[in-house]
């Protein structure tokens, strides 16, 4: 199997190629600057690696480099501004895509503007395969499925602290934030202006503050979760950090994070679903060191993408993977999951 890795050179696109080859996975590198993806090749191992040159602005190009391949992964971002001519380019030579964006609006882009041409082309499209899109929406989905009825409300929370971040995350978090929030209500997205709160949070005896965010589990969940609502929020602490961002300040922080620093960053990803009957359910799932994380679940989707296959057209991650097998997985690298009972509400 070969995996066209769109972005390679960057930080997160060197990770999944990395990640690649420890899994005895063969990595196709593409990019626009040669020279730093042999380096990139070099780095991970596989000096002899297949390095592709295509410009975003050539989709003809872009479509050769993925032609023989037999899934194509993005992690060139920001996605908003360049993440469109690669799934057009993956359509036109009729490969699957996965990429590892978070960025919320560009993700309900894809997942509503692609589903027909996707179908088209007979393969499937999955955004949002990260350390909190791919967990957050698997863990969301066994978490519905636990309480066997039909949901009244879901919400998805990233709870992990502020630690590490790359200037990318920072480019992307920076734009983000000065965005009117998103929920999904009464069956339709909504932009919302909704006070802060607080949440539980396994092991924590006190609730902790979170704000509303438009997470990527917001635009997903409702495709496989059959609920009126769908709601996002995130750490009050990271909420204040991030909206503190501006482009000018993401533009100071390290392309690549200090690596003790990322190792200790701990990603911690929860749903609660509540039932119309009152009943409730709690899931959680964490890990530590996102980028490295997301690149161990990229490469995971890809090869599942590539073993497996999955429906044409555009996907959440549990509509194209098996949630609990998935996260089995992930539990083989150190992530730990798990699925609750939660007092019902009166």
């Amino acid at each position: 199997m070969r995996f066209a890795v769109h972005g390679a050179s960057g930080f997160t696109g060197s990770l999944i190629v990395t990640e690649l080859v420890r899994r005895d996975l063969t990595p196709v590198l593409v990019g626009r600057d040669a020279e730093r993806l042999h380096r990139v090749a070099e780095r991970a191992g596989r000096p002899d690696a297949e390095v592709r040159v295509a410009a975003l602005d050539d989709i003809d190009a872009l479509a050769t480099a993925f032609a023989d391949t037999d899934v194509v992964v993005n992690a060139a971002g920001p996605f908003t501004l360049w993440g469109e001519p690669v799934v057009r380019a993956a359509l036109a030579a009729a490969r699957p895509y996965l990429d590892t964006t978070g960025e919320p609006a560009y993700l309900h882009k894809i997942l509503s503007t692609y589903d027909e041409p996707a179908k088209n082309a007979g393969v499937a499209v999955i955004p949002a395969i990260t350390d909190d899109g791919l967990p957050g929406d698997l863990i969301a989905a066994l978490t519905a499925a636990h309480l066997h009825a039909p949901i009244q409300e879901m919400v998805i929370a990233d709870l992990r602290r502020p630690g590490a971040a790359s200037r990318g995350t920072a480019r992307s978090m920076a734009a983000i934030m000065v965005l009117d929030q998103v929920e999904y209500r009464d069956r339709a997205w909504q932009s919302v202006h909704v006070a802060d709160t607080t949440l539980t949070e396994p092991g924590e005896p006190d609730p902790v503050p979170v704000s509303a965010l438009a997470l990527p589990g917001v635009y997903t969940i409702p495709r496989h979760v059959d609920t009126p609502h769908v709601r996002g929020v995130i750490r009050g602490e990271a909420a204040a950090l991030f909206a503190s961002l501006t482009a000018e300040v993401a533009e100071t922080l390290p392309e690549i994070p200090d690596s003790d620093a990322l190792a200790t960053s701990k990603w911690f990803m929860l749903a609660e679903a509540t039932a119309l009957d009152g009943r409730r359910a709690r899931g959680w799932v964490t890990g530590f060191d996102p980028y490295g994380s997301t690149a161990v679940i990229a490469v995971e989707a890809a090869r599942r993408l590539a073993t497996d296959g999955a429906p044409a057209g555009t996907l959440a991650a549990a509509q194209a993977f098996d949630a609990a097998s998935f996260l089995d997985h992930l539990a083989t690298t150190g992530v730990k999951w798990q699925v609750e009972e939660l007092p019902a509400r009166n």
